[in-house]
């Protein structure tokens, strides 16, 4: 299938505007290649203090060329996704010996749970950890004594941290090893059917707490389609997971066996080989184009809004909101999982999950299907999908035909004919907004402001029964410099109920949104922020606001609007507790949010 014009008009963009800094890029990776595999040069005072502890492995790495591994991983207990890993290093070891290579943990990294987060200080620290999680994975490579690397990450920011750290270390092959999702808990629609009783306190404490425990029960991912789960898409669209593994459940024989050949295969990729797949090759345009496309084909998390142009700086490319927009514009949505249906990341997988779609979208010529990837040249591989039989894994042709039409559909029947996300533009500023969950009939509001400065003010107001008529809840001051940018995924309790009692309400603001977000129509990531002098500080309440997704525009409709002096806020509260003063460094030096809200690149 020929390359539809739009793919190929803003890859070649891409190449355009990145080709200053993916040629610098090439030729530093090219150099470290160059160079030889890195324990050569090492002394041997180097290397007896990296084998010390290796005990079976010792003389393999001593006296032999055998791959050497780094497994960097995020393993915690915190987070029900990243639980798995913990016994995931002893497998690693394992299969790496059975391969005829060896493996280390390099090093670990932090994991916060924004679900334990959410409406807390703690928050206000969640953007940054994608910046420490980075720093932090190119601390453990440092070393400098692996042929290879093996990344142990799952959730929000943990996936963008990791590859921000392979793209750095791109002359060595990445591969990304997912733990897969929780079993299904009681149906997300319930779930949140509780949650908004709770806001208007229709229920009691003891019937949300059980609903919550009865959601999220068990290890691996939460199962609806937020961040984490789109993560895990996105590695598999940019090949860098092996095919068709992102939704295997953990503790389950296919899992374990997806694992192991996970450690093959970065045993076989390496410089040592005749296989040689560093990372900063398959981290290409055509990659991130291929990742782009999945988001919108899925309706994946805004999220990925921020992190995609922040990885993809990471590798020499330079990714921006208009190639989002040009992009959804053509990429049918395809899948509706919840938020945006109500079946769960389990029940899609069921229904033929990323093989159906990856074979819809490379036969409508959606995909670049030469994309470099871990598993081969070509997406071809990702056709397919694994199984086990006899205890021998092996991968089969993928889902032609959806195994359920209401979760999943093919790109010529889909459920919208354009792409979950939109950007928005105006006299307030520039954005985004994630349609496809939202209702055709709410893609435009008009209505007066609310002016707040914290999303506690919002619930405030809620209880106090201020909002009885259509608003628009401006959440301003939310930015990365102003508070580190946390997600307002709180108030969708609030704002749902508000819309459910015959309101047309939305939320503009210059924070996040979770990927769990999407019922109710919310201007997100607005730039240039208020904290920074943005159109937003001069807004007042009564203001009118126009949101228009359709036409992609974000205006307040006030003829002295741009005179208007901007106001300021007093940001110290935001500044110590629960860690925050330890990063007052990153919000001094964050960059904006459309071009990723980076610090360290």
């Amino acid at each position: 299938m020929t390359l539809h014009p739009t793919i190929a008009r803003v890859t070649d963009r891409i190449v355009e505007r990145s080709h200053g800094r993916r040629g610098d890029y090439l030729r530093q990776m090219a150099a470290a290649v160059a160079a030889g595999p890195a324990r050569s040069h090492l002394t041997c005072g180097n290397q007896a203090h990296a084998y010390a502890a290796m005990e079976q492995d010792k003389d393999t790495l001593a006296t032999t060329r055998a791959p050497n591994i780094g497994i960097v991983t995020a393993y915690n207990d915190m987070l029900s996704a990243h639980q798995p890993f913990e016994r995931y290093p002893d497998l690693i070891r394992t299969a790496a010996r059975a391969a005829g290579a060896t493996a280390q943990v390099a090093g670990g990294v932090p994991a916060m749970c924004d679900g334990v987060t959410q409406g807390q200080p703690g928050m206000e620290l969640s953007l940054f950890s994608r910046d420490v999680i980075a720093l932090a994975a190119g601390v453990a490579l440092s070393h400098n004594t692996f042929d290879s690397a093996l990344y142990l990450g799952v959730c929000d920011k943990i996936v963008p941290g990791l590859i921000i750290a392979a793209a750095s270390f791109g002359h060595i092959p990445a591969v990304f090893v997912p733990a897969g999702p929780m079993t299904s808990g009681i149906p997300n629609d319930q779930k949140s059917a509780v949650r908004n009783a709770w806001a208007e306190g229709k229920a009691t404490r003891e019937e949300l707490m059980a609903a919550e425990m009865a959601s999220y029960h068990g290890a691996g991912t939460c199962t609806f389609y937020g961040t984490a789960n789109t993560n895990q898409m996105l590695m598999e669209f940019m090949g860098l997971h092996l095919p068709g593994s992102s939704f295997v459940n953990p503790g389950t024989p296919l899992r374990e066996a997806l694992t192991t050949a996970a450690v093959e295969r970065a045993a076989q990729i390496t410089a040592l080989g005749n296989d040689f797949r560093p990372a900063g090759e398959i981290l290409d345009e055509r990659a991130y184009v291929n990742g782009l496309v999945g988001l919108m084909a899925t309706g994946g998390s805004t999220n990925l809004v921020l992190h995609l142009p922040a990885m993809a700086r990471a590798s020499g490319v330079i990714l921006d909101l208009q190639d989002f927009a040009d992009l959804s514009d053509v990429v049918p949505l395809m899948a509706k999982v919840y938020p945006n249906g109500l079946a769960d990341v389990n029940h899609f997988h069921a229904a033929g999950g990323l093989q159906f779609l990856i074979n819809q979208l490379l036969d409508a010529g959606l995909l670049h299907p030469d994309a470099k990837t871990i598993a081969g040249d070509g997406l071809e591989a990702y056709r397919q999908e694994p199984t086990l039989k006899d205890g021998k894994l092996g991968w089969q042709d993928g889902p032609r035909e959806t195994l359920n039409d209401k979760i999943v559909r093919p790109a010529a029947d889909p459920f919208a004919t354009s792409g979950g996300l939109k950007q928005l533009s105006g006299n307030l500023g520039r954005g985004v907004i994630k349609v496809s969950a939202v209702a055709p009939e709410r893609h435009i509001v008009q209505a007066p402001a609310r002016i707040f400065h914290t999303q506690d003010a919002v619930k405030a107001a809620f209880k106090a029964g201020e909002f009885t008529s259509d608003t628009i809840v401006v959440v301003r001051f939310q930015g990365p410099s102003a508070n580190g940018m946390p997600e307002l995924h709180s108030l969708t309790p609030t704002l749902m109920v508000l819309q459910d009692r015959g309101l047309k309400v939305a939320l503009v603001t210059d924070g996040r949104m979770s990927g769990a977000s999407g019922k109710v129509p919310a201007a997100i990531h607005v730039s240039p922020e208020a904290a920074k002098g943005g159109p937003l500080a001069r807004l007042r309440d009564g203001d009118v606001i126009r949101l228009d997704a359709v036409a992609g525009t974000l205006s307040v409709l006030a003829d002295d609007f741009d005179a208007r002096p901007a106001i300021t806020a007093d940001l110290t509260a935001n500044s110590h507790g629960i860690g925050r003063e330890l990063f007052n460094v990153f919000r001094q030096t964050v960059g904006t949010s459309d071009t990723g809200a980076g610090v360290v690149i």
